[in-house]
């Protein structure tokens, strides 16, 4: 299974009311299911390869978002980001402010970074990959929550 179409499944169970879904291709089978908005426990495991098999426990539903929130991601639109580097999701899946809920964020308002700083994690598909800052500077503003949603391109921080 190649993942363009691990991403339609992804994109397929944001945009329904479905809490979980499986398919299976011959021997190969993929399971996503949606998190709860607080989260769950974690910390950031070693980087693996990307697998095909995968295991995850079934999540309550989620109330679904309404139009205007599915859209922005639930963010602010892009016209009330403040003047400053934008640093944007490089993929579909869930923003974490910190290695684990019980953890300080990475980064704060007002916080200097230096570029290849961590400043959160957007997990997919059982895979944790570090937002890094690509330019030295303050951190002006924190575009999303830890474990909401966040969509490919959309702004998480803006760096001045």
């Amino acid at each position: 299974m190649d993942l363009r179409k691990i991403k339609k499944l992804i994109d397929l169970l944001e945009e329904s009311n479905l809490a979980e879904i499986e398919i299976k291709e011959g021997e190969e089978s993929v399971r996503l299911a949606r998190v709860p908005k607080g989260g769950i426990a974690m910390s950031l495991p070693p980087p693996a390869p990307m697998q095909m098999e995968h295991s995850q426990r079934p999540a309550p539903a989620m109330p679904m978002a309404s139009p205007v929130e599915a859209a922005t991601g639930g963010s602010r639109p892009a016209s009330d980001l403040p003047d400053g580097h934008v640093v944007r999701s490089p993929m579909v899946g869930t923003f974490y402010a910190s290695p684990s809920p019980d953890k300080p964020a990475f980064v704060k308002v007002g916080q200097s970074v230096k570029a290849g700083e961590t400043l959160g994690i957007v997990e997919a598909m059982k895979m944790f990959n570090p937002i890094e800052a690509d330019v030295s500077g303050t951190v002006l503003a924190i575009q999303c929550e830890s474990g909401q949603p966040v969509e490919f391109d959309q702004p998480l921080f803006v760096i001045g």
